[in-house]
Formats: C-alpha cells, sequence, structure tokens
C-alpha cells in the first residue's frame, strides 16, 4: 500500500473518532474561560434538564446564550462538549487524591458543584414526598447522570422526513409549543419560558408544602417546650414550698430548744437559791 494513502487513511480514522467522541471539541477548541462560561449556563438550566426527556430546547438556549457571550457554538456542539466533560468526571471519580482529579480535569469542581446540587434536589424531592426520588443511594448515584445518559440515547427520529413533528417534551412539559423549521431564538426563548414557568410553579407548590410541614413541626416544638417549661416550673415551685416548709421546722424546733433552755436555767437557778436559803 502506498505511504500516502496509509497516512491518509489514518488521518480519516482519526478524525472519525474526534466526529463521533468530541463533535464539540472541533476547532476553534474551547478555551477554558469558554468552557467555564458554558459550565455556568449548563448548571443554572440543570434543573430544567431533569425535569424533561427531550433537551433539544435547552441546547438551543443555551446556544443562543452562548452566543451571546460572544462564543459561535451550536447546540450540538455544546450537547458533545458536555458529555466530553461529564465522561471525563466520571473518569477522575475514581481517583481518590482530590488533588489529582483537579490536576487531570481542570473543571472537576464545576461538574461537582452542579451534580451536588442535583442530588440535594433528589434528596429533597425524597424527603417531601417526591415519588421520583430514588430510596437507594446507589439508584441515586445513578440518577445524577440520569438526565446526560438521556441525551446520549436521543437520536434524530423527529428530523427524519422533514414533515414529522418533534417529539413532544414527556411529563409536565408536554404543552410546550414546538419550535419551527427556523429555530428562532424568540421561539425558543418562549419554549423555554413556559417551561421554566411550570418548573417554578412546582417549586412553588414543593415550597408551600415543605413551609407547611415546617411550620407544623415548629408549633409541635414549641408546644412540647412550652409543656416541658411548665414541668420544670412546677418543679421547682415544689422544691421553693419543701425549702420553706424545712425552714419552718427549723425554726420551729430551735425555739422549742430555747424554751426548754430557759426551763432548765430557771429550775437549776431556783434549785441553788434553795440551797442557799438552807445553809444559812
Amino acid at each position: 500500500m502506498d505511504p500516502g494513502h496509509h497516512q491518509q487513511l489514518h488521518h480519516h480514522y482519526s478524525l472519525g473518532i474526534d466526529a463521533a467522541g468530541s463533535s464539540g471539541d472541533r476547532f476553534p477548541q474551547w478555551s477554558i474561560q469558554e468552557t467555564r462560561d458554558f459550565l455556568i449556563i449548563r448548571a443554572e438550566l440543570d434543573p430544567t434538564f431533569m425535569e424533561t426527556k427531550r433537551n433539544k430546547l435547552l441546547w438551543d438556549l443555551i446556544s443562543t446564550r452562548m452566543k451571546e457571550k460572544g462564543y459561535s457554538r451550536s447546540a450540538e456542539q455544546c450537547k458533545c462538549k458536555w458529555k466530553n466533560l461529564v465522561t471525563r468526571y466520571k473518569g477522575c471519580e475514581t481517583m481518590e487524591a482530590e488533588g489529582m482529579r483537579q490536576q487531570q480535569f481542570p473543571f472537576y469542581n464545576e461538574l461537582q458543584t452542579i451534580f451536588a446540587a442535583r442530588m440535594q434536589r433528589m434528596l429533597w424531592l425524597e424527603a417531601e414526598g417526591g415519588g421520583a426520588a430514588t430510596s437507594s443511594k446507589k439508584n441515586k448515584t445513578a440518577a445524577q447522570f440520569s438526565s446526560d445518559e438521556e441525551d446520549e440515547n436521543e437520536d434524530s427520529e423527529g428530523e427524519k422526513g422533514g414533515a414529522k413533528k418533534k417529539r413532544k417534551v414527556k411529563g409536565n412539559y408536554s404543552n410546550i409549543p414546538q419550535v419551527g423549521g427556523s429555530n428562532s431564538p424568540m421561539m425558543i426563548i418562549k419554549g423555554i419560558r413556559e417551561m421554566m414557568e411550570e418548573f417554578t410553579k412546582q417549586q412553588m407548590e414543593i415550597e408551600m408544602q415543605w413551609l407547611k410541614a415546617y411550620e407544623a413541626r415548629e408549633e409541635e416544638r414549641r408546644v412540647k417546650e412550652m409543656e416541658w417549661r411548665q414541668t420544670m416550673e412546677a418543679l421547682e415551685n415544689e422544691r421553693i414550698m419543701m425549702d420553706r416548709r424545712w425552714r419552718e421546722r427549723e425554726e420551729q424546733r430551735k425555739v422549742r430548744e430555747e424554751a426548754r433552755a430557759e426551763k432548765r436555767d430557771a429550775l437549776i437557778t431556783a434549785l441553788l437559791n434553795k440551797l442557799r436559803r438552807e445553809d444559812m
């Protein structure tokens, strides 16, 4: 085989790997600051990503937000970049040394913050009776990455044929208007706004339930504390009364002893006087 032809095949093979594994990292490469700005935007929308199965609108919004910051990144590039970051984060999870993780993956702390916040929301929903929360630690850990793995399984079936309608978002967001072929930023923002409003409504309901439960627990705590105070006051009053009665008995005993001593002294004095008179 011609060496030049072999080199060309190797070059195409390398490009294929790059396209399949890191299409979000094609030239121009992502700078550190661009990646950090991207993670900030992704972190803000992470709660919404966890609420929906089909995230194309969200990736379009992230692409628009990146353009507003001066970065020319498509929704697919942003999506692939996120997949690559999550993959590297998972790889660093096996390292025991925290410093080694940061050294091998400079965005480890940003990803850790996102997934820690995600886990906190899951635990909160579980504590408040949210049926979506899982019951075991293993399932919670797997659910941390569920939204990202669903992105990987999301294919282009809705785009085949051109005339097919896009799949509706599952769950509580099935009524979101579908974005037209132009994917205009206004339509994207409108769809996301409705999604965020619904999400905010759910969050407010959860917060109200949590607040009511907190107030009930606080009221129960106040009642128990009041009962405890009343019990302590009753015991203290009883102790004071017992101490007072003891002091009164002591005073009466002293008075009786003094009276007996006076009588004894008077009797002795009378006897001595009688003896003196008899001696005379």
